[in-house]
């Protein structure tokens, strides 16, 4: 089920451009744009929203406002704030009130969806949770610590090439060795197992012995 984006900007260009860049994202629907606090909290208590990106300059009201408005009404979406404020008093109530990423205007494609990627990652990990244990705990809040995927990448890997292989793993129902991501990435086995090795290095995707066939186990790789 896709994650369902609220996206609350005032500016035009910048609410489109944000909406456009959260379609385009796989595993994301917009479920609406909002262009004032106001506006952002009357959406918000009629219709159901897992993901707010909430810009901390608004024409009626400071987004820190909005948020703990939020909080009070027992709101408990996620937010991830999409501002030029770069304060770092504003960071810290931000962080302090249950902001789990800080994205600074400007940027790129290729940074919002490497936002939303690692936000997805943790989502993942959570939603359907049960007890956990600490190891777990750590796991789930280290992938909101962590750095995007293609701001680490290992010399001769491309941020592009992680994702498509990302996107075969997440949409899949099952464990996928090397061979059948490679064949769904139309890239080599060899590339292919190189970027799902660097996942499970990184803590994205649990790997595991595949037996059942002849000869040595094959590894498959599951997204965590």
């Amino acid at each position: 089920m896709n994650v369902r984006v609220l996206v609350v900007e005032d500016e035009a260009v910048a609410a489109e451009a944000h909406a456009d860049y959260t379609r385009r994202t796989p595993g994301f629907e917009v479920a609406g744009v909002a262009r004032s606090a106001g506006e952002a909290a009357r959406f918000l208590s009629a219709h159901e929203v897992d993901l707010v990106l909430l810009d901390m300059h608004l024409p009626d009201g400071h987004g820190l406002g909005l948020l703990q408005r939020l909080r009070a009404s027992g709101n408990v979406c996620d937010v991830i704030a999409v501002t030029s404020a770069r304060d770092a008093d504003v960071v810290r109530h931000a962080v302090a009130q249950g902001v789990v990423l800080y994205l600074l205007k400007p940027f790129s494609f290729a940074t919002f969806r490497a936002k939303l990627e690692q936000y997805a990652a943790y989502r993942d990990q959570v939603v359907g949770s049960g007890e956990v244990a600490q190891d777990e705990v750590d796991r789930m809040l280290g992938t909101l610590r962590s750095r995007p995927s293609g701001a680490t990448l290992p010399k001769g890997m491309s941020e592009e090439s992680l994702r498509q292989v990302v996107e075969v793993l997440r949409g899949s129902d099952h464990a996928m060795s090397a061979t059948e991501v490679a064949q769904a990435t139309g890239s080599s086995r060899v590339t292919a197992r190189r970027y799902l090795e660097h996942l499970a290095d990184t803590g994205q995707v649990d790997r595991a012995p595949r037996y059942g066939a002849t000869g040595r186990p094959e590894v498959e790789y599951r997204w965590r």
